[in-house]
């Protein structure tokens, strides 16, 4: 069983772990490495890789202080690395559609529609099977995938409510035009949900909700109508002070 714990989830920073009792992943790298050193008992030794999903800064600001302060090999694509400045032994190029072995885990890369130089999201298997699906930071999937057990999902916003606040002057130029052109609205979300749901389906994890243009409660339960299986919105704050 693949375990999921959020250190935090959406536009202010986002890093994931995944964990299935034999060795782990981070995802992204958008919080503050201190934060997650002391929230992981400064014991990375089970940890496997660094994945980065693009340069964005919430998800990749402190990446620096794995590579600085860990021997946690980061894995992202060649753009990501180029655009994120970085490239030691420690850095590995991801190929997109390309299998790579990551410790225990094998990790497949697949290209996203969103405003960064190279963004993919993550196929993820373990040693025994089981199959993730990262998905962060885009309006467009075209891929679907097989037998998946659980998805990290990006349900950033609803268009109503985010039209809602267009017309009340709650949203600025720049986040507007962000909001309709580089993120998962929630009926699209839904779509690819729908798209990649089997039987085989155990868990969602909803991430990366706008805090002014989402609704939890909304978004919760319409991917529970969807998939009968239990489904989690990672806190914006998955790590407090």
């Amino acid at each position: 069983m693949i375990k999921v714990r959020v250190f935090g989830s959406g536009s202010s920073g986002n890093c994931y772990l995944i964990d299935d009792g034999y060795s782990q992943l981070i995802i992204e790298a958008g919080i503050r490495f201190r934060k997650i050193e002391q929230a992981m008992n400064f014991n990375f030794k089970r940890v496997a890789g660094l994945l980065i999903s693009h340069e964005h800064t919430d998800h990749s600001k402190y990446v620096g202080g794995f590579l600085g302060k860990t021997k946690i090999e980061v894995y992202a694509t060649r753009g990501t690395l180029r655009a994120l400045e970085i490239g030691n032994s420690h850095c590995y190029p991801l190929v997109p559609m390309k299998p790579a072995t990551v410790g225990s885990w094998t990790v497949t890369a697949f290209r996203v529609e969103h405003d960064a130089a190279d963004p993919v999201g993550f196929l993820i298997e373990n040693a025994i099977g089981e199959r993730m699906l990262y998905v962060t930071d885009t309006y467009l999937v075209k891929y679907r995938f097989n037998h998946i057990n659980y998805m990290l999902v990006e349900m950033n916003y609803s268009e109503k409510i985010a039209i809602e606040n267009q017309a009340a002057g709650r949203l600025n130029r720049k986040v507007e035009n962000r909001v309709f052109t580089s993120h998962f609205e929630m009926n699209n979300s839904l779509a690819f949900i729908k798209a990649n749901a089997s039987s085989d389906l155990r868990e969602v994890t909803l991430i990366h909700l706008s805090e002014l243009n989402s609704d939890e409660t909304l978004f919760k339960r319409k991917v529970q109508e969807l998939t009968g299986v239990p489904v989690y919105v990672a806190p914006k704050n998955g790590i407090t002070e």
